[in-house]
């Protein structure tokens, strides 16, 4: 028999040869035999810049760098689509719009590189990009050294330990494009195959309320809300608002608001039990955005302050035999799935955290000192905001409709109990996107 060879194995792995003890241990007739494993590679899977399972949608780009965008992997094939899709919100969305926007100058004009073939999306992932055509680098100089009160500034040095000083890099508003541009789509996918809309609108700016009741969410339509700067859907109440606004913004100062958003004709069975609660999806995305502060659907915070006989929300059959409820105070969910109600839900914005006022601060080597920050900033970002957050909604309800697709209705439904997810006409299918919005 051969004579033996002999090793052991460190708790890290690594190999050394075997104590003369051990070695004594063996002999012709015995032969132990120590078998080391293969090295493993770590590796860290790069996240935050990514969301959806299904219908997956990672953005790239920063504020002051050669552009911005996304890549969409998932979305379903042969579905019409150009970059005029797309557009539409983009140019919602987009800087220097009005007096009480930024008044960066920037067209926002996004460019489709793959995943689209003569108008018709081919189910490979689509390239969308955005050029920065006016970056200024140097109003970020002192951003350099101290950092701007509430800003992501000091904490991306904590975790990073380096940071793109113009701009905010990252934590700019302007990778939100990279969110706007495929929500776009999926508002496109929701409304042809389901006949879903989704509509958000500003109720708040700083200490001017939007009643709940002067709002018609069964009616609401896109004209209403666009038909002013503020995207305020009562005009009585979108020139308090902007008043509001410009009050602050004359003074080098900043306020925050809240953004509602209802989803129409949502298809029900949406969402998951447990952790992939619907409304924890919603919440999840709409507070990825920048300068969110607080999520609330339903009755909300407010519902606290009833009991629960006056919070049920009673169901009934409505004249074509469907189960609906006479309140919704659940706002279109309940159990985390979706009833088939309007689902409504609001978002808080916090005031903007760059202003052009004098603050106290420290450097990134520790010093006290004050500044002033420069730059072009939203005096409030809520106009704006709107659509973002129905860009976010229609990327949780798109990708969660693919997952009941693939789950629960790949075999026959139970018609009894369950109705198809799709619900549009062919005439519909064939509307080009906002074709009756304006």
């Amino acid at each position: 028999m051969a004579s033996s060879s002999l090793t052991s194995k460190s708790i890290l792995g690594s190999t050394k040869p075997a104590s003369p003890e051990l070695r004594r241990l063996s002999s012709p007739a015995v032969q132990i035999s120590i078998r080391t494993q293969p090295k493993k590679n770590l590796q860290i899977q790069a996240t935050g810049s990514s969301y959806g399972t299904h219908f997956r949608v990672s953005t790239f780009g920063e504020s002051h760098g050669g552009g911005v965008g996304c890549i969409i992997d998932g979305c379903p094939p042969r579905i019409p689509l150009s970059e005029s899709d797309l557009q539409f919100d983009l140019d919602r969305r987009r800087p220097g719009q009005s007096r009480i926007t930024t008044p960066r100058k920037e067209t926002d004009t996004c460019r489709i590189s793959s995943g689209v073939s003569e108008g018709m999306t081919t189910g490979t992932p689509i390239h969308v990009f955005v050029p920065n055509t006016d970056q200024r680098g140097l109003d970020y100089s002192e951003m350099s050294v101290a950092y701007r009160p509430s800003h992501a500034d000091a904490t991306y040095d904590m975790k990073y330990g380096v940071r793109s000083v113009q701009g905010g890099g990252r934590s700019s508003a302007r990778e939100t494009i990279g969110r706007v541009a495929p929500g776009a789509l999926a508002k496109k996918i929701l409304k042809q195959f389901a006949g879903t809309e989704i509509l958000a609108y500003v109720s708040q700016v700083h200490q001017v309320v939007l009643p709940e009741d002067l709002i018609d969410h069964e009616n609401l339509t896109l004209e209403q809300i666009e038909n002013n700067i503020v995207r305020c859907p009562n005009p009585e109440y979108a020139e308090k608002m902007i008043a509001a606004i410009d009050a602050v913004r004359t003074k080098g100062n900043s306020v925050g608001g809240v953004v509602t958003c209802i989803v129409r004709n949502a298809p029900r069975g949406l969402g998951t039990p447990v952790f992939d609660k619907l409304e924890a999806e919603l919440a999840k995305a709409c507070m990825s955005l920048p300068a969110t502060k607080g999520f609330e659907f339903g009755s909300g915070f407010s519902g606290t302050f009833l009991t629960g006989l006056e919070h049920n929300d009673e169901f009934y059959t409505d004249e074509n035999g469907r189960i609906r409820t006479k309140t919704n105070r659940s706002g279109g969910i309940q159990g985390g799935i979706s009833n088939g109600e309007i689902i409504n839900m609001r978002v808080a914005f916090k005031p903007t955290s760059t202003i052009g006022r004098k603050q106290n601060t420290v450097t990134r080597d520790k010093q006290e000192t004050e500044m002033i920050a420069r730059g072009r900033h939203d005096p409030c970002v809520v106009p704006r905001a709107v659509p973002m957050v129905e860009a976010m909604v229609a990327l949780v309800l798109v990708d969660q409709l693919m997952a009941q697709y693939a789950q629960c209705h790949l075999f026959p439904i139970n018609p009894e109990l369950q109705e198809p997810l799709r619900t549009a006409s062919p005439v519909e299918l064939e509307q080009p996107q906002n074709a009756a919005a304006l």
